[in-house]
């Protein structure tokens, strides 16, 4: 049918792209005419339709209601290929969906609404080009699934070039291209695409087209059709390979590309599990074969014809020398293309090298996969060390075979399971099945005797699988003596060691090298035996063996040289040093640590937040009385302090939970005896706990020229931790005296330097310190996720001070929020543990007077006057005693508000005037941000009638 005239095709356009709703006609009028409407626009709609109608043939076709007009017809190309393509997308089978496809795009003859798709029609043709596409797209994977790739590699490069940047279109004709051995032509397209986003978008391609160009860089066989099944012996596997996936791809990969692919690892990380999935899917016509070596002794050869029907007979001539089976079974498989497949060669490995050579020089199609320990040392060969499953994977995997939920009471003592067997599948499927009857927790407690407790044997695996201990007996049997004496040494060092380490306690570089070969031990940087290996070695060596000894020279030297660096410019390097050796020094000291030692390690304590591991240590000494404080034990008594440091370190426990009249003594002779020695560390040191002392007892000068002080001369040490100190102080004072763009700027720096040194506590408070200035901008939002940070920081760390600190800043963001509840709940939890530690410390606690302000002004809040009194009452008290004016002041504006409350506009008046005048003669009037409390009590004064305050 054909319809000449173009106002009656516009017509007809408009109404089929509405699909048989009404259009009403000033609608109409608008899209045929625009602007420049006809003389009698309604007369000449009309005209149109009735040639419209007589164009159709059929009146009844174009319809009229009051509303306007319709078209009524099922008969509608676009109604009729949505209709198909839904149908397609939803089909499961390849064969319907391509005809449901074939049929939908059949019914294009041309651009949807070619005469009007840039004006009326043009969203209406924007969204059936986007469908017609959407069906071409479908249509190439259903023929790539189908094996059409090369007609179709062909017909995609048209609609390839008119449409560039369609992803999914791309990827069908790359795919295309490739199955069709044009793989430079698919790499080519994706160069030019990759061009075309960055020129016109500034975009890359989407992830899935970058794995498919990586996929095809790398000839990945998932991009090749499954052909049929082939001849093999491969055993079906009766549990699901866990976490491997990649590894899979990976090795079947190296399968394609080399003729010789050995998988290396130790002893149960599931080289053999690995193996027969990735041979499962090769394709050579000759087949996979599997030849299990484990229980061969020099017979290697045989059991490989065995394996293949290779029948160890000859029709040689008796006059003529007989060539051995290896070279006959080469000459068997001279014509063939196949994979075998050797598993556990790590005992046989110069009798599996010579045939696997011969093998692969005399029978060019055959390609070989080896599971050992170590490395068949061969010209070509590709090696692929198999990790252990990392801790998910192996989380996953221990679940499932132990038939166990993952819930929040069984999730940790999984994991702790799988860490501590080194994530090797079969000693987590050895766990699993002892979880059925002890528990996970039971089976994590009992680790400490794994050999034992995955001791007995299982059915249905090789003998040297059947336990834990036979696994790495097996292993062990195949060492050398000398490797053996390297594998004890190395036992001792529970952390892992440098060749430093490993050479102190006769450990050679060449018995390194041939224990990592042997995939004994994970190779350098640091050297590490698995943790049931180590278990295993340490079985065999006695408390008396100069190994030890030597293990604890050398460590103790370590963090002797250490020590000094601690304080300056190398602090970090020293820091991450002995980060690495923390498992190998506590070692040592367990064993037979030294005063040397001890004296050694504890600064790096202390930076690293392990009070309760320094206190352990250093207990009875002036260190020790530091660390107690530090660790919640409480005070020691009388104290010798051998040094300046000494007594600097307890005066600076002192001042972490507030107690300034014991820090300021200790603080003064301290300092006067750094100056002395020109102990210019030390003097920056006291300088910063004088800031902090100043700061407490409301001395601004002093806190503002001791903190600058400090940071110049920490700053010119490089001691990154002393200037983290001093920027905490000089922030605060920012904070106090209303500067909170210093403030916020100062704690940044601290955050940052904090994360650099890994001093989580640090980070913590400071999260915790910007959580405050948030607050104090009106960023409430903001200021509670960094106060919650700061409290998950702190719990991880177990530092309940910096918990504490980040709790009470939650309550104040709760009560400027309006959510009194949360907010007394927040403060009485923190009063509560402020309390304990007042009645074990006999001191007052600085927070405590804030806390019981806080209190106050909530009671205030409900209207509870008697409540708040007596909660203000306390908290000068408390202010009065530790001595802060600031503290002072901010009790008395909460009496004031009592007072407002009570109807005593004069006592509060009063009240307010002291404690404005008490914070303006220590520097610190209330910033504007600050006076929120003291501007509501201002208002209720103001508001009583005026006969109430005469």
């Amino acid at each position: 049918m054909r319809v000449p005239e173009l106002k009656v095709r516009a017509l007809l356009a408009d109404l089929l792209m509405h699909e048989g709703r009404t259009v009403s006609a000033d609608r109409l009028l608008d899209d045929l005419w625009g602007e420049d409407l006809p003389g009698n626009p309604t007369n000449t709609l009309q005209t149109k339709v009735s040639q419209l109608r007589r164009a159709l043939g059929d009146r009844d076709l174009v319809a009229y209601q009051p509303t306007g007009y319709s078209l009524v017809s099922d008969s509608v190309d676009a109604i009729e290929f949505a209709r198909l393509l839904a149908r397609a997308l939803a089909s499961d089978d390849l064969r319907v969906k391509a005809d449901l496809l074939s049929d939908a795009l059949a019914l294009w003859r041309g651009p949807a609404y070619a005469d009007f798709r840039d004006s009326f029609a043009h969203a209406a043709a924007s969204r059936l080009d986007e469908q017609r596409l959407t069906a071409l797209e479908e249509q190439a994977e259903v023929r790539l699934a189908l094996g059409e790739h090369h007609r179709l590699a062909d017909e995609l490069g048209e609609l390839v070039a008119a449409h560039p940047l369609r992803e999914r279109l791309r990827a069908a004709h790359l795919r295309a291209l490739y199955r069709s051995g044009r793989q430079n032509e698919a790499l080519a397209g994706y160069a030019e695409l990759r061009e075309r986003l960055a020129d016109e978008l500034g975009l890359d391609p989407g992830p899935e087209l970058v794995a498919l160009h990586q996929a095809i860089l790398v000839q990945d066989p998932a991009l090749t059709p499954a052909p049929a099944a082939l001849s093999t012996n491969l055993p079906a596997q009766l549990t699901s390979l866990i976490g491997r996936d990649a590894a899979v791809t990976e090795v079947r990969a190296m399968v394609d590309s080399s003729r010789l692919v050995t998988l290396t690892g130790p002893g149960g990380v599931g080289k053999t599990r690995l193996a027969l999935a990735a041979a499962a899917s090769v394709e050579l016509p000759g087949g996979v074969w599997l030849v299990e070596l484990a229980g061969a002794v020099g017979q290697v050869a045989e059991l490989v014809a065995a394996a293949l029907g290779v029948r160890d007979e000859t029709s040689t001539p008796p006059q003529v020398p007989v060539p051995d089976l290896a070279h006959r079974l080469a000459d068997a498989l001279r014509g063939q293309r196949l994979l075998l497949v050797l598993d556990n060669c790590e005992h046989l490995v110069e009798e599996v090298a010579a045939l696997v050579d011969l093998l692969l020089r005399k029978a060019p199609g055959v390609r070989v996969l080896a599971t050992s320990q170590e490395s068949l040392a061969l010209p070509g060969e590709t090696l692929f060390v198999v990790p252990p499953l990392d801790q998910p994977i192996a989380v996953a995997m221990f679940a499932e075979r132990a038939g166990t939920p993952l819930d929040a009471e069984s999730t940790p003592w999984v994991e702790a399971i799988c860490r501590r067997l080194d994530g090797l599948p079969l000693a987590l499927e050895l766990a699993a099945a002892r979880a059925r009857a002890l528990g996970v927790q039971g089976v994590a407690e009992r680790l400490d005797d794994r050999f034992r407790l995955l001791g007995v044997a299982g059915r249905g695996r090789p003998a040297r699988q059947q336990t834990l201990r036979a696994v790495i007996d097996w292993s062990w049997e195949q060492l050398t003596e000398p490797q053996r004496t390297a594998m004890l040494a190395l036992a001792v060092h529970p952390g892992g060691c440098t060749l430093e380490a490993a050479e102190a306690v006769g450990v050679d570089l060449h018995l390194l090298d041939e224990l990592v070969g042997r995939s004994m031990v994970t190779g350098a940087p640091r050297y590490r035996l698995l943790e049931s290996v180590a278990a295993y070695c340490l079985e065999r060596i006695d408390q008396d063996d100069p190994v030890l000894g030597l293990r604890d020279a050398y460590y103790t030297e370590l963090a002797v040289r250490a020590a000094p660096h601690l304080y300056g410019s190398a602090q970090r390097q020293w820091l991450v040093r002995l980060d690495e050796e923390v498992l190998n020094l506590r070692a040592v000291l367990d064993s037979a640590g030294s005063p040397r030692l001890v004296e050694a390690l504890t600064w790096y304590w202390y930076l690293r937040g392990r009070h309760q591991e320094g206190y352990r240590h250093t207990r009875g000494t002036a260190w020790g009385s530091g660390f107690a404080l530090l660790a919640g034990a409480g005070r020691t008594g009388d104290i010798d302090f051998p040094d300046a440091r000494s007594r600097w370190f307890l005066a600076h426990a002192c001042l972490h939970f507030g107690d300034v009249n014991t820090a300021a003594g200790l603080l003064d002779e301290a300092l006067a005896r750094f100056r002395s020695q020109d102990d210019r560390w030390g003097e920056a040191a006291a300088l910063a706990g004088r800031a902090k002392q100043a700061m407490f007892q409301g001395d601004f000068d002093l806190a503002a020229s001791s903190g600058a002080q400090s940071m110049a001369i920490f700053s010119e040490l490089g001691d990154r931790w002393g200037q983290l100190q001093a920027s905490d102080m000089l922030g605060y004072l920012a904070e106090v005296t209303g500067d909170y763009a210093r403030a916020a700027r100062l704690h940044r720096q601290g955050l940052r330097i904090a994360e650099d040194l890994r001093l989580w506590t640090d980070v913590s408070y400071r999260l915790s310190s910007l959580g405050r200035i948030a607050l104090l901008t009106g960023e409430l939002e903001r200021s509670a996720d960094l106060h919650e940070q700061g409290m998950r920081l702190a719990g991880d760390q177990g530092n309940r001070f910096a918990e504490e600190f980040a709790r009470v800043g939650l309550g104040l963001v709760a009560r400027r929020s309006g959510d009194l509840d949360r907010a007394e709940e927040l403060f009485l939890e923190s009063l509560a543990w402020n309390r304990r530690l007042e009645t074990e410390f006999g001191v007052p606690f600085y927070g405590v007077t804030l806390i019981l302000a806080e209190l106050g002004f909530i009671a205030s809040g409900r209207g509870e006057a008697a409540a708040a009194r007596a909660l203000h009452l306390e908290g000068l008290a408390a202010a009065r005693e530790v001595g802060d004016p600031r503290s002072v002041a901010l009790a008395q504006e909460g009496l004031a508000e009592v007072a407002a409350l009570e109807g005593d506009p004069e006592e509060a008046s009063r009240l307010l005037v002291e404690a404005a005048e008490l914070r303006v003669s220590v520097g610190a009037p209330l910033p504007p941000a600050e006076r929120g409390d003291v501007d509501r009590i201002l208002e209720m004064i103001a508001a009583r009638p005026s006969a109430d305050r005469a």
